[in-house]
């Protein structure tokens, strides 16, 4: 995200603009928490994880009257686009303002679960994926030292993104996932039956938190119960929030934020930007209503047969 802000920073000075930071989301927006952005001010934080301008939840923008009463702060203060960095609830927001109240909006995808519609990526995916790569790669030393199961439980609440494409690049036997079907716990059972009687002695199995079949937690629970499997249960947790964004996520938060700027620039708005087979997209921000994505179904088959 910080890669984001500091480019639509130094873009909208580049185009003659100033840039006002908004603290903690749209509650700054209720609260005024905001002050004027210099280009020197974005110095140094690329590097950095998270987001400089800090960010909190703010269920009162769901109510019309609390949106109308930011988008006359906005107007008193003359602002007059908004680039808002986020993920589903933030562009549901973003909608909501500029349809309701026709301040210009432009989104910019932020969110590790990579569950918008239209767009390939999003930001702190890559670094997400990468930090619970790297993490599974130091357990599977462990559990083939001890010849035991692992189940590493991932973040994805409402979606299995993270969770499939983590299973397939560290090699996972199995992976559970909101979207698995409803017979996945039977068919995690019987893959790792199938392969104990291969000779294979450990197994890592990546569990997303919003699985239908629990946390990683219950999912071991219900197996120690029905089967007597000695596993261990690793949570990884926020350490997949945080940290050096990648490379990838500096490279596109720096395109969309200048890209977002351009188009604001030139008159445009109520879109939020994306990748699409390697190629910046734009999307109507009408578009984040639509249905999330579900992982490809070929991912998690694949991570079947690559572990064998």
């Amino acid at each position: 995200m910080n890669a984001a802000i500091r480019a639509v920073v130094r873009q909208a000075d580049a185009l003659g603009h100033e840039t006002w930071g908004i603290r903690h989301g749209y509650q700054g927006l209720l609260d005024k928490d905001w002050a004027p952005m210099p280009t020197r001010a974005c110095a140094n934080i690329l590097q950095r994880g998270g987001t400089v301008l800090h960010t909190a939840r703010c269920p009162e923008f769901l109510l019309p009257n609390r949106r109308a009463e930011a988008a006359e702060n906005l107007r008193a203060e003359g602002i007059q686009g908004l680039v808002v960095i986020g993920g589903d609830g933030s562009f549901r927001a973003a909608e909501a303002l500029q349809r309701e109240h026709g301040v210009p909006c432009a989104g910019i995808p932020g969110t590790i679960d990579n569950d918008l519609p239209g767009t390939e990526r999003t930001l702190g995916f890559d670094t997400a994926l990468n930090t619970a790569v790297e993490a599974i790669d130091r357990i599977r030393d462990t559990a083939s030292s001890h010849g035991r199961l692992f189940l590493v439980e991932v973040m994805g609440r409402s979606s299995g993104m993270l969770a499939v494409h983590t299973a397939l690049a560290c090699g996972a036997e199995a992976v559970l996932y909101p979207e698995s079907p409803d017979d996945s716990y039977e068919t995690l059972v019987a893959r790792l039956y199938a392969n104990w009687l291969r000779g294979k002695r450990s197994s890592i199995v990546v569990v997303a938190e919003g699985d239908g079949l629990g946390s990683a937690v219950a999912v071991g629970d219900r197996l120690r119960r029905d089967h007597g499997l000695d596993l261990r249960v690793v949570v990884l947790g926020h350490i997949q929030r945080g940290g050096s964004p990648s490379a990838l996520d500096r490279i596109w938060g720096s395109r969309w934020g200048a890209e977002a700027v351009r188009r604001l620039d030139a008159g445009e708005s109520g879109f939020y930007l994306g990748e699409v087979a390697g190629a910046l997209a734009l999307l109507p921000l009408a578009q984040v209503l639509d249905p999330h994505p579900s992982p490809p179904g070929d991912l998690s088959e694949l991570v079947g047969i690559l572990s064998r």
